[in-house]
């Protein structure tokens, strides 16, 4: 007996260290075969960690389950809020009240990384911003990502909004076999907001060979995080990468992963189902002060270092793209039908809490005349003035 405990003690080690050969490594990581599920490497697979913009996939989830349920359209519009145009950087910026279709919002969240327009998503989608936080854990629940929480739908730091590099990795696997569909939009080089272009933060795209997704993410809790896939001969793997100190580091840790992946044989010694919580699962760590309080405000940003014309570039992934496919984007278009969660809010345009107006089905408040309302309502629906941001 005491034998078989060593034993499984032993398993239980192996399963936490690294599966390809390689230094150590001091953030969680995740490399897996997308088709067959098959982990290839993993560390602190389990960790509690922060996943700033890699939140915005679960929305994206959220959003095509929404299509495919018949609530929401790819032409619907969606309209900015006072609030979600008021989120910080990284942003469209869209005045408060400018309407947009789905499709092109979920473009700029994704390929932009915007924060204003993934709120802005959320709230028209789930009505306001808890509800539709309420809608990402029961997603998180339903698809076995223990170890996650989400609050909003924007990866802005919350102490409560965490993730591990194992859900994460969950994540891909079903956004990528439930929704195939929109694979491409994850690959997609930039986009053109009239004569403006707007590079995709994932540096992998267009440099790495065979790259085709996902995502990045960075708050200066939880460092420079990403998830990052590549196709060849037919096989996908995807490399989960948190906590790295750049942008170029952690796209560099990707491919590598990545390139360990492609040498390596096909067969894996477990699989995302069947691998089992170890190490410390309950704390997070902050990387506030080694992130942003020991570096430039240039370098406490998703995008990568600028390289001068006269220096040469490091590493192949501060190289700009000579001439990047770009999708064009924009306001305007949606003629699919409005969200109805959204439309129930009787301030819909604006905040979580609505106004009191009346409504034709609904007796009118005492002493209320409908001229009266319908005036306070209109005066109600004006947006606010605000600045735009770049």
């Amino acid at each position: 007996m005491r034998q078989r405990h060593f034993l499984n003690l032993l398993l239980a080690g192996a399963l936490a260290l690294p599966m390809l050969s390689g230094t150590a490594r001091a953030n969680p990581v995740v490399l897996f075969d997308l088709n067959s599920g098959k982990v290839l490497e993993h560390q602190d697979a389990f960790k509690r960690w922060y996943p700033a913009s890699l939140s915005k996939l679960m929305t994206a989830y959220v959003a095509f389950r929404a299509i495919a349920a018949g609530e929401v359209a790819l032409d619907s519009p969606i309209k900015v809020t006072k609030h979600s145009a008021g989120e910080p950087p990284s942003k469209m910026g869209f005045k408060p009240g400018s309407v947009m279709r789905l499709d092109n919002a979920l473009k700029m969240m994704l390929v932009k990384s915007a924060n204003d327009i993934a709120m802005a998503v959320g709230e028209n989608i789930g009505g306001s911003q808890a509800a539709f936080a309420d809608r990402m854990n029961a997603e998180a629940a339903r698809l076995g990502m223990v170890g996650t929480h989400f609050v909003n739908p924007n990866g802005l730091f919350s102490p409560d909004q965490y993730t591990t590099a194992r859900d994460l990795a969950v994540l891909v696997t079903a956004l990528r076999n439930d929704f195939p569909q929109y694979a491409p939009w994850f690959s997609i080089e930039g986009l053109a907001v009239g004569k403006k272009a707007i590079p995709n933060y994932n540096l992998l795209i267009g440099r790495y060979p065979g790259a085709d997704g996902m995502k990045t993410g960075f708050v200066c809790s939880s460092g420079f995080n990403m998830i990052g896939s590549a196709t060849r001969d037919g096989r996908t793997l995807v490399a989960v990468v948190l906590g790295e100190k750049s942008a170029i580091s952690r796209a560099e840790a990707a491919a590598k992963l990545l390139d360990q992946g492609f040498d390596a044989p096909a067969a894996g010694s477990t699989t995302l189902a069947a691998l089992k919580p170890y190490g410390d699962t309950l704390s997070p760590n902050d990387l506030q002060d080694e992130i942003c309080k020991k570096k430039p405000k240039e370098q406490q940003s998703e995008a990568a270092p600028a390289v001068a014309a006269k220096d040469k570039a490091k590493s192949p992934y501060q190289v700009k793209l000579d001439h990047p496919t770009l999708i064009a984007v924009g306001l305007g278009g949606a003629t699919g039908p409005a969200p109805k969660a959204f439309v129930d809010q009787t301030d819909q345009n604006y905040a979580d809490v609505p106004l009191p107006s009346w409504r034709p089905d609904k007796p009118l408040p005492a002493g209320a005349t409908p001229a009266a309302t319908a005036a306070a309502a209109a005066q109600g629906d004006q947006p606010a003035k605000t600045a735009n941001s770049p």
